[in-house]
């Protein structure tokens, strides 16, 4: 996958576009997502929207052009292990957090217990079982975790696709990040390769702060929109 200069995500060599929706709990709480089939593409290759604005989502109309789409790339490139967090209550079970790659999904903490809670409880193997599954559950692979302090991370198996998201909130149902699994290759839209990763969450909004990476910025932006709707109705 590349990425053209303030414009579309390029993605070649066939790989499999799909839609995902999250799975919440009765309290909204993200559990897990639903593939809900493929998205058919014309060719192997297809243009992906990133500035948030085409008519035809997810793939792009050219309606960057038009609006003048400032898609300039800020994500952090400085090698991951300098941006790692290590979480200091596991046991037997070491967690770490890039901080640059979180897009706030929720999927670390439950309304009654969060991350940090549960590994300070890791010392049953259920408890350490059910944060191995919190940290693979983290679309943007901000989590992750290792049993050995100097043994491997342990990814979840994921597919190499494309996937086209869609987050449950209060609000009602909202478009995601496109979530590229797999170790897809990425590379900058000066022609510089992102360091591969099993899984990311990349921005198709237009608005994230850390492009080409989502931060979370659209679940704002719908909310906002959502109160302007609100608004509107009752005047």
């Amino acid at each position: 996958s590349t990425i053209r200069k303030n414009g579309p995500y390029i993605v070649k060599g066939g790989v499999p576009l799909v839609r995902k929706t999250q799975v919440v709990s009765e309290r909204g709480e993200p559990l897990t997502w639903l593939k809900n089939g493929e998205i058919p593409t014309e060719a192997g290759d297809y243009h992906l929207c990133r500035c948030g604005k085409s008519g035809q989502k997810p793939f792009c109309d050219g309606t960057h052009r038009q609006i003048g789409f400032d898609g300039t790339e800020t994500a952090s490139e400085f090698a991951a292990e300098t941006r790692k967090f290590r979480y200091s209550k596991g046991v037997r079970i070491i967690v770490e957090k890039d901080q640059s790659l979180c897009m706030k999904s929720g999927y670390c903490a439950f309304s009654d217990a969060r991350l940090d809670q549960l590994l300070a409880a890791s010392g049953d193997t259920k408890t350490r079982a059910l944060v191995m599954a919190m940290v693979e559950r983290c679309p943007a692979g901000a989590l992750t975790y290792r049993i050995e302090p100097n043994g491997p991370e342990i990814e979840p198996d994921l597919p190499q696709q494309v996937a086209a998201t869609t987050e449950i909130t209060s609000a009602g149902p909202i478009e995601g990040p496109l979530w590229v699994t797999g170790g897809i290759p990425i590379e900058r839209s000066d022609g510089e390769p992102f360091t591969p990763r099993n899984r990311v969450t990349l921005c198709n909004c237009g608005q994230s702060c850390n492009k080409p990476l989502c931060d979370g910025t659209h679940r704002a932006v719908a909310e906002r929109e959502a109160r302007q709707r609100r608004g509107a109705g009752g005047r």
